[in-house]
C-alpha cells in the first residue's frame, strides 16, 4: 500500500516512441548556480542493450517546462549507458557514464534469432551497429568515464577514465570535493564483480583517492549489490544508498539473507567514506535509489517501482534517515516495468523536479525521457 500520492504536473524532456532510435535510458539532472537545468541520459537507442547507445544532453531555462532537443555529447564505437550530471559551480558541469560491449549480450547465433524478428531495414541498421564493435574498440572504450564542462554544457573537454561507475555519478561536498559511491568494472568489462568502494577527487574528477569499502550483509555476495548514490549530511555524515538484487534467480542470496529482491539498501559513513556502517535494508520494493536534501531538512529517496502498478516512487526522511516513509506515488502509469532511475532536484519556493524514464504511453513504444514537477506532502 503506497503512503500517498504526490501533488505533481508531468512532463516530457524528449520522446519518440515509434523511431528505431527513439529509446531513452537510465537519466540524471543537474540545476547549475543561473537556473539553468540540464538532463543527461542515454539516447539513440533502440532498446534496453543495443550497440547504439549516445550520451545525450538536454537543458531547461524555465525549471522544466520545456526542454532543449537533445544533443550528443558522447559517442563512442559501443554502447554508452548510464549518464550522471554534477554541478560544480558556476557554470561548470561533470557527466559520467560507463560504454560496454554489446557483443556479451549477443553471440552470433543469439544474435541471428533476435535479428529474424526485425523489419530487413532493421536487421541493416543493427548489423552495421554490431559491425563497430571489435576487440580494439572494447580495449579503448570500454569502462567508467567522465567529461568536465566549464560553460554549462556547451563545450566539453577530453573523456577521462574514472576508477568508479554509479548511475547519477558523484556527490559535490560542501568543501567543493567530490564524493562517488560505486563499483569499478571487473576484468570482464561488467559493474557485477566487486564491492561498493567510496573514492574522492579534489581536482573534479580528474585524480581519485580510493577511500573505504562497503560490508556486505552476511550471506549475500558482491554481485547482488549494485547502483549507489551518497549524500553528505548538514553533520558531515555520508548517507549512501544501494541497490540490491538477487545475482541468481529469485530464490538467490538476497532472499535467503532475508532481504527483498530489488530493494535499497542504506549505510552510512562519520569518517569522510573511509569506513561505512554495516547496510541494512529500508524494507520495501524499488530501486536503483538518488537521495537529495531538501532546505527544510526533509532527505528524498526517489526510485522506480518495477512491480505493478509500474512508476516512480518517492520515501521520505524527516529524523537524518533513521526512518523512512516510503511508496509516495509520483507516478503508476508505466506500461511495463522498463521504467525508473529517478533523479531529483530542488527548484526555488521548495519545488521538486524529478527526471526518469519510462514508455510513455503503450509497451510497444520506445522509452521516453519523463519529468514531474512536485511538491512535498
Amino acid at each position: 500500500m503506497s503512503a500517498g500520492r504526490l501533488q505533481a504536473e508531468h512532463g516530457t524532456i524528449y520522446a519518440a516512441p515509434k523511431d528505431f532510435l527513439g529509446y531513452v535510458g537510465w537519466p540524471s539532472v543537474a540545476r547549475l548556480e543561473d537556473g539553468t537545468l540540464v538532463a543527461v541520459a542515454s539516447g539513440l537507442r533502440h532498446r534496453h542493450v543495443c550497440p547504439f547507445g549516445r550520451t545525450i544532453f538536454c537543458s531547461s531555462a524555465d525549471e522544466g517546462r520545456t526542454w532543449t532537443a537533445p544533443r550528443v555529447i558522447n559517442d563512442s564505437p559501443i554502447d554508452d549507458r548510464d549518464a550522471g550530471v554534477v554541478a560544480l559551480g558556476g557554470r561548470r558541469l561533470l557527466v559520467t557514464w560507463f560504454s560496454s560491449d554489446t557483443r556479451r549480450y549477443y553471440p552470433p547465433e543469439k544474435l541471428e534469432v533476435f535479428l529474424a524478428g526485425l523489419p530487413e531495414e532493421h536487421r541493416a541498421w543493427w548489423r552495421a551497429g554490431m559491425a563497430r564493435l571489435s576487440d580494439a574498440a572494447r580495449e579503448r572504450f570500454e569502462g567508467a568515464w567522465l567529461r568536465l564542462s566549464e560553460d554549462g554544457g556547451g563545450t566539453w573537454g577530453p573523456a577521462l577514465r574514472c576508477p568508479l561507475n554509479a548511475p547519477h555519478g558523484p556527490t559535490r561536498c560542501r568543501d567543493g570535493a567530490l564524493l562517488y559511491l560505486g563499483k569499478a568494472f571487473g576484468q570482464a568489462g561488467e559493474l557485477c564483480g566487486g564491492p561498493i568502494v567510496a573514492s574522492r577527487s579534489s581536482d573534479d574528477g580528474r585524480t581519485w583517492t580510493r577511500l573505504g569499502e562497503v560490508p556486505m550483509v552476511p550471506g549475500t555476495n558482491q554481485g547482488s549489490y549494485h547502483e549507489a548514490h551518497v549524500i553528505e549530511l548538514p553533520d558531515g555524515r555520508l548517507l549512501g544508498m544501494i541497490r540490491l538484487q538477487n545475482s541468481a534467480g529469485p530464490d538467490g542470496d538476497v532472499s535467503r539473507a532475508g532481504l527483498i529482491h530489488f530493494s535499497i539498501l542504506q549505510t552510512e559513513s562519520t569518517d569522510g567514506g573511509r569506513t561505512w556502517a554495516p547496510p541494512r535494508g529500508l524494507g520495501f520494493h524499488g530501486s536503483p535509489p538518488h537521495l537529495l536534501r531538501h532546505s527544510s531538512g526533509v532527505i528524498v529517496l526517489t526510485y522506480g517501482c518495477r512491480q505493478k502498478p509500474f512508476g516512480q516512487r518517492v520515501a521520505l526522511s524527516r529524523d537524518g534517515g533513521a526512518t523512512w516513509e516510503p511508496d509516495w506515488v509520483l507516478r503508476d502509469d508505466g506500461p511495463d516495468s522498463d521504467l525508473g532511475y529517478p533523479a531529483t532536484v530542488e527548484l526555488p519556493g521548495g519545488d521538486l523536479l524529478s527526471v526518469y524514464y519510462q514508455k510513455p504511453h503503450d509497451t510497444t513504444d520506445a522509452c521516453a525521457l519523463l519529468c514531474s514537477r512536485w511538491r512535498l506532502p
